[in-house]
Order: C-alpha cells, then structure tokens, then sequence
C-alpha cells in the first residue's frame, strides 16, 4: 500500500484543519517545500497535495507553491482543490503534477467530469469522493449534495475511473480513526476500485489495518504533524 503524506496550502503555508473547518487551521511549516523535503529524505516516494485557498475560491491559488514541490523535488504529486475549468487542469500538469483528484466537478457536472476522463485518461484523474453521513460534500466541504458516496463512486467507476480518494469529514483531522466500515464497504461491492483512505488515520495499526483490507493507499495529515505516527518507522514497515 502506498503511504501518501498530506500537504494542505494556505496563504503558501502547510496547513491541517479538523473536519474541513477553515476556523481550526494550524500552521505546521511556513515552507511547503521544506516539508516536502523532509518526507522525500526519509523515502516517501507520493505526496499529496491540497490548495485549500483554491478549494474556496474555485480556481487553483497555490499553484507557485505547488511548481516549487514539483520541480524542487522527486516525489510524485496527486493535487486537488480549486479545479473548476480545463484552465485549472491544464495549470496543475503544467506545474508537474502526476495525477489530480476531482471532487466537485464529479458532482456538479458529471458531463465535463467524463469528457476529462476521456481527454486525460483514468490513471491521471482520481475521483475525490469527500462525504459526511454518506453524502458527497463539494467546494471544500463548504457545500454538500444528495448523492450517497458509495453509489457516487460505483458510477464513476462503471464510466472507467480507477482510483477513488475517499474522506469521512467526520473523521478528519480528529485522530480517531478512520472509517474502516466505510472502507470495507466500498471494497466489497465496488470492484476492482484503487481506494486511497483518507481522514482520521492515527496510529502505523491504522495503517496496518487498511492495508490487508486492500486500501491502495493511505493519505496521512495530522498524525505525521503531530506525531502520532512516527513517518520514518512506517516507512521501514511499508519497504
């Protein structure tokens, strides 16, 4: 399973929120890059990469930041937040990004979703599937829908998408856990999906746990920040 540490931007700074609430940033580096670096010295190979300022205003903001970690750096970059427009997917290959996560778009315009899906190709776009009680939240987990998550995930994966991030708000930023039920739901009635967990992930068990369920990867914030998970021993673990 890959281990996918989280960098999420504001105003150029690594950030972490808790359930996706702007009120409780903290600032854990005012240099994204250094902490980039950090993880690529200990052999983390994928990192990913959020503009939260983006996610707000509907267009990518950090996009400097994000060249700076692309082109300063060997990691290899899934980035979401703020792509509403060809523009905005064109401005995140172009900075160096491997692939990008699309959460609202999916499910807001479902038709412009599978006409980049087409265009770019399943392994460059990952379906973001961000709920709370089930339901797909969008524009930052400002705005929520109807759609349930699991059946939201099943369509895009009968148009041809590979690999789905899934987030429980819920469980974000809280260290409590993350939504194993959820994950062993999705992974029983959705195959073959390359589901990323994300949120709520605390302890190198946790890790442990989500990889012989079959998550494909495990995006990993707060407890690296916080050192609830000692990056460098999971790293040795995961090798």
């Amino acid at each position: 399973m890959r281990i996918i540490p989280a960098i999420d931007i504001i105003d150029g700074k690594c950030v972490r929120l808790s359930k996706g609430d702007y009120a409780t940033q903290k600032t854990y580096s005012e240099n994204p890059l250094e902490m980039a670096k950090q993880f690529e010295d200990l052999g983390v190979k994928y990192v990913h990469v959020v503009d939260l300022d983006g996610a707000k205003a509907k267009q990518i903001i950090n996009y400097k930041t994000l060249e700076l970690l692309a082109t300063r750096t060997n990691l290899i970059i899934d980035f979401g937040g703020g792509i509403k427009s060809e523009s905005d997917v064109k401005i995140a290959f172009d900075s160096g990004v491997e692939q990008i996560t699309i959460g609202s778009i999916a499910a807001q315009n479902p038709t412009l979703m599978l006409e980049w899906l087409q265009k770019f190709g399943t392994e460059k776009i990952i379906l973001g599937a961000d709920c709370k009680d089930r339901k797909i939240a969008t524009n930052g987990w400002l705005e929520s829908s109807e759609d349930d998550v699991v059946a939201f995930i099943k369509g895009y994966q009968a148009n041809g998408i590979s690999y789905s991030i899934v987030t429980d708000i819920e469980k974000d930023g809280m260290l409590l856990g993350p939504a194993f039920e959820l994950y062993g739901e999705i992974l029983s009635e959705i195959k073959p999906i390359k589901l990323i967990a994300s949120g709520g992930i605390t302890t190198i068990d946790d890790v442990i746990k989500l990889s012989e369920m079959g998550c494909e990867g495990a995006i990993i914030g707060k407890a690296i920040y916080e050192g609830t998970i000692n990056l460098k021993e999971l790293m040795k673990i995961s090798c």
